[in-house]
């Protein structure tokens, strides 16, 4: 596989800003403080760029608080062209975008073109919501008084982004705050920081105020969020990724009474019935377990199979499985990039070797690959036994574990046989059914007869241990908004 960054790839990460970006200045951190960027395909250091500190984090936030009116009070069509702008600028840079996330995330770059697509369809869509944000007004029941209802900006957010869609979790959280008329500081991830200093700059260039968006990049996350989250003047928090460190976040808004948007973790079951489409079914889990190379929070986690379909099942899939190239994200026809530190490996195996060890039968893959890079075969476990780790943690990772069922009850037993309720996938021919497990399967969102759920104008969140509140659709920009009533009594 190539190792070299070529000279396109140098190019691009030469333009990459490498400051902080605080009140429409790129600017570098206290100290001058600097960390290094690596991509996971070699371990190569790509770029160094700033490391901001607690004491720039509160500037990124004086920015935005003195920002925040004239923001508010910015035309919805001001708000919503410059969204669109954004838009058309993601458009005419959409391969750098590509690029830029599969060197330092490294997915294949036909993944991060999708990424590209995904995300910035999130800008088109919050354009389009911000010139629609709307109230009512009518009498109350007992004719004594006119009730006016009006939507207002929450005011000054902060976000905390995760490094393994660098791009769609930036729009996705930026694009309805700003249609809402709230400013933002964000802190990108610090494994793949460099997407979203790139997009910061693709906001600059359409016409964003200064001090709207805040960008403070740290390699000491928890130390530069507590003071921000801390802060009176901060009134919304945004955090996607683990459960774990959502808690704490939670606890430390708390404090405040922050209104927050928790997009946690997740464990996702995936239902084949004996009547499924199996053509359907083997392509929705190629989709639904192998995207972004098994590390997404969409993830198919836990693979629920009827016992008489399962043995076809399993070998379509350990075929299928077989013939991914793996390599740098770079190259043609890759399928499975790197994961994105040694650690995320080392934890694959771990899985992998327990259900194994419990009497799973191995299919494909199930090592790590040596030399340089953090590269995991995707792997099949078939006869995956209850009680293994596979079946109760976030795999995060290209691992497909299959476990079989004897009858429907049984299925949705097995599916909701967890703390997390972020997305479940179900393949039926059944439309009765189908309908069934809407209601039965406890999540917040669930594919029928299909991988892939996520879209723009769709609400995107969960239920139990998987978060709280909703990102994109109609129901996204509401989390930026604050509903007040006004009774105008009658003379």
């Amino acid at each position: 596989m190539t190792t070299q960054i070529a000279p396109n790839e140098q190019e691009l990460l030469d333009r990459i800003p490498t400051g902080l970006f605080i009140g429409g200045e790129w600017v570098a951190a206290e100290g001058e403080r600097t960390f290094d960027v690596h991509d996971p395909a070699t371990g190569e250091v790509i770029r160094q760029i700033a490391d901001a500190t607690p004491a720039d984090g509160i500037r990124a936030l004086d920015a935005a608080v003195a920002a925040q009116d004239a923001w508010a009070a910015t035309a919805p069509r001001t708000r919503s062209d410059i969204l669109r702008r954004a838009f058309d600028l993601v458009q005419a840079h959409k391969e750098d975008l590509a690029l830029l996330m599969t060197l330092e995330m490294g997915k294949p770059i036909a993944e991060a073109r999708g990424e590209v697509v995904y995300g910035g369809e999130f800008l088109r869509w919050f354009s389009e919501e911000a010139v629609r944000i709307s109230g009512r007004f009518g009498s109350n029941p007992e004719g004594t008084g006119q009730m006016v209802v009006s939507q207002r900006p929450v005011g000054p957010s902060f976000f905390i982004t995760p490094w393994n869609f660098p791009f769609a979790m930036a729009t996705r959280k930026i694009a309805p705050a700003l249609a809402a008329g709230c400013t933002v500081v964000i802190k990108p991830p610090a494994l793949t920081p460099l997407t979203t200093l790139f997009f910061t700059s693709l906001l600059e260039e359409a016409g964003l105020p200064k001090g709207v968006v805040n960008v403070v990049q740290t390699s000491r996350s928890g130390a530069l969020s507590a003071p921000i989250i801390a802060d009176p003047r901060l009134r919304k928090l945004s955090f996607t990724g683990s459960t774990e460190v959502g808690r704490k976040l939670i606890s430390q808004a708390a404090e405040g009474v922050l209104r927050v948007s928790m997009e946690l973790g997740g464990n996702a079951p995936f239902v084949v019935f004996e009547d499924a489409d199996l053509d359907k079914a083997v392509d929705g889990a190629m989709a639904a377990k192998f995207r972004n190379i098994g590390q997404a929070c969409t993830a198919a986690n836990r693979f629920i199979v009827h016992q008489d379909v399962a043995e076809e099942f399993s070998r379509r899939v350990a075929e299928r499985v077989q013939a991914m190239k793996i390599g740098r994200g770079t190259e043609e026809d890759v399928a499975i990039g790197p994961l994105i530190d040694a650690d995320a490996v080392a934890k694959a195996g771990e899985l992998v070797d327990d259900a194994v060890g419990r009497g799973a039968r191995l299919l494909a893959g199930g090592k790590a690959l040596d030399g340089a890079g953090s590269f995991y075969e995707p792997t099949v476990l078939t006869d995956v036994v209850p009680g293994s780790g596979i079946l109760r943690e976030e795999i995060f990772g290209p691992v497909l574990a299959i476990a079989t069922f004897t009858d429907e009850a049984e299925a949705v037993r097995m599916a909701n046989d967890t703390e997390y309720g972020l997305v479940s996938y179900v393949f039926t021919e059944d439309l009765g059914r189908g309908m069934r497990m809407i209601d039965a399967l406890e999540t917040g969102m669930m594919g029928l007869n299909v991988g892939v759920v996520s879209n723009a104008a769709a609400p995107f969140g969960g239920v139990k241990q998987s978060g709280v509140g909703r990102e994109g659709g109609y129901e996204g920009i509401h989390e930026y908004l604050s509903t007040k009533y006004t009774l105008i009594p009658v003379d």
